[in-house]
C-alpha cells in the first residue's frame, strides 16, 4: 500500500487502480467521512487563470489618454478612436483591446473590475522566478513550500470530505496548489487522466480513467459507507463528461484556455465540492511581431476573452456562486522595442469577474508614462501589490479573513474591489 506521503507530495492527488496499491487513504477517507457535503448544494468557488509569459498590460487595458504613451510606442498605440477594430473607452482614461470586447459587457455592468499597474514587489525579470513567486505568494522568498491558494484551501474551514475540493485542469499541479492541502491536477475530465508530481511509482503507473477507477474500488469503499458519500465521484463518469451541453448560445473556443474553462463549469455545475478552480493560459511573451488590432497578442486577447465570457455565460444560476481572478508574472516595458514588440517589464493588469465584485472601475495608482515615473525609466512600475488583490479576493469571496496565513511577509492592506 503506497503511504500517504508518497500519494500527498506537493499536495498531489494520485488515483490509481487497485492493481497499483489500492484505494489511495484521502479517498477512502472522502468515502468514509460522514460530514461529505450534501450533493447538489452550491459552493462558493474561485477561478483563478494564470496567463504565463507576462501579458502586455499597457496595451490589454491602455491608458491612451497619456499623451506620453503613443511617444513610447508609435506603431503599438491604439485608442477609443470611432473606427472599427478600435478600442472601447471606458472611462475617459483607459480603454479596452477590441480582442477583449467580449468582456466589456460584463465591466458595463459593474460585474467585471480591472487592476492596473499590479505586479510583484520583487523586481525579477525572470518568468519562472517571477511566477513562482506569485504562485507562493511570498515575492522575498523562494524557499515557501506551499502555494497561496493551497493555503487558501486550508482556511476554509471546512474538512476535506471530497476530493474536488482544489481542482487545476492542467497536466501537472501548478506551484500556487502545492502544500499540506490535498488539490487535483487533472488533464482532461474525460480520461481522468492525473499526474503525481515527484512519485515515482506515478511515472511507471498506467492511467485509469475515474470510472475505471470507481468500478474496481467502489465494492471496498461502499462497505464502509454508504453508496450517497461516493455519488460525488462516481458522478464524474465518461458519459456525462462527453455528453455535456453547454447552456444555449453558449460555445466555447477549441483552445487549451476555453476546454478547461469549459470543464471547471462542468464540475461547477456538477456540485461536487470544488472551492477552488485552476487553469492557465500561454504565449503572452511577445518579444517582436506584436500587433495591434491583428497580430499575436490580438489572437490570445481574443480566445482569453471569449473562454471567459463563454464560461460566465454557461454558470447560468451558478452565477452568484462564483469569481474569477486573472493574473500574469508581470508586464512588458512601456517602450517597445525595435521588432515592433515589448520586453520583460514590470506592471500589468489583472480582471476580476463576479456578482460580488464592486466592478465597472479601472483600480489604478498610476501616476503617468512620463519618463520620470517609470521604473528605472523604461517600466510602468507596481503601484498596486499583487497581494493586496488576491486577498482581497479570496477574502471577500471566500471569507477566509487571515491574512497572516494566506500571505505571510506581507503587512499590505487590501483593495477594496468586493462589494461588502
Amino acid at each position: 500500500m503506497i503511504n500517504r506521503r508518497a500519494f500527498m507530495k506537493s499536495g498531489a492527488l494520485a488515483l490509481f487502480a487497485a492493481g497499483f496499491g489500492g484505494v489511495p487513504s484521502f479517498v477512502a477517507r472522502a468515502a468514509d467521512n460522514r460530514k461529505i457535503w450534501t450533493l447538489y448544494k452550491k459552493n462558493k468557488v474561485l477561478v483563478c487563470i494564470f496567463q504565463r509569459g507576462a501579458m502586455d498590460g499597457l496595451m490589454a487595458v491602455s491608458p491612451y489618454a497619456d499623451p506620453n504613451l503613443k511617444l513610447l510606442r508609435p506603431s503599438l498605440f491604439m485608442s477609443p478612436a470611432k473606427t472599427e477594430g478600435s478600442m472601447t473607452d471606458l472611462d475617459g482614461r483607459f480603454a479596452l483591446h477590441p480582442s477583449l470586447n467580449s468582456l466589456h459587457p460584463f465591466f458595463a455592468e459593474g460585474r467585471m473590475a480591472i487592476v492596473h499597474g499590479v505586479g510583484s514587489p520583487n523586481n525579477t525579470r525572470s518568468h519562472f522566478d517571477a511566477q513562482d513567486y506569485m504562485e507562493s505568494g511570498t515575492p522575498f522568498n523562494k524557499g515557501t513550500a506551499s502555494g497561496w491558494l493551497n493555503r487558501a484551501v486550508g482556511l476554509t474551514g471546512h474538512d476535506a470530505a471530497t476530493p474536488f475540493r482544489a481542482v487545476s485542469l492542467t497536466s501537472a499541479l501548478p506551484r500556487s496548489f502545492y502544500g499540506d492541502n490535498e488539490a487535483l491536477a487533472i488533464s482532461n475530465l474525460q480520461d481522468f487522466a492525473i499526474q503525481m508530481r515527484g512519485n515515482p511509482v506515478a511515472t511507471h503507473a498506467v492511467a485509469q480513467s475515474f470510472e475505471q477507477l470507481y468500478d474496481q474500488t467502489s465494492s471496498e469503499i461502499l462497505n464502509k459507507a454508504g453508496k450517497e458519500s461516493f455519488d460525488a465521484m462516481k458522478m464524474l463518469n465518461v458519459n456525462n463528461i462527453r455528453n455535456y451541453q453547454p447552456a444555449q448560445g453558449v460555445m466555447y473556443p477549441a483552445s487549451p484556455l476555453g476546454n478547461a474553462l469549459k470543464q471547471i463549469a462542468i464540475l461547477i455545475k456538477m456540485d461536487v465540492g470544488m472551492e477552488v478552480a485552476f487553469a492557465e493560459s500561454g504565449g503572452w511573451d511577445t518579444h517582436y511581431n506584436q500587433g495591434t488590432a491583428i497580430g499575436a497578442l490580438a489572437n490570445n486577447l481574443r480566445d482569453f476573452s471569449n473562454s471567459i465570457a463563454a464560461f460566465w455565460q454557461d454558470l447560468a444560476a451558478y452565477q452568484d456562486e462564483v469569481t474569477l481572478m486573472t493574473m500574469t508574472e508581470f508586464g512588458r516595458t512601456a517602450y517597445q522595442n525595435g521588432t515592433g514588440g515589448t520586453d520583460h517589464g514590470r506592471a500589468s493588469c489583472l480582471f476580476v469577474l463576479g456578482n460580488d465584485v464592486a466592478g465597472g472601475k479601472v483600480y489604478n495608482n498610476i501616476k503617468s508614462l512620463a519618463k520620470a515615473d517609470l521604473e528605472d525609466g523604461r517600466d510602468l512600475p507596481v503601484s498596486t501589490d499583487f497581494r493586496s488583490v488576491f486577498s482581497a479576493v479570496a477574502n471577500g469571496h471566500l471569507k477566509i479573513n487571515d491574512d497572516k496565513t494566506l500571505f505571510p511577509e506581507w503587512g499590505g492592506k487590501e483593495l477594496m474591489l468586493m462589494k461588502a
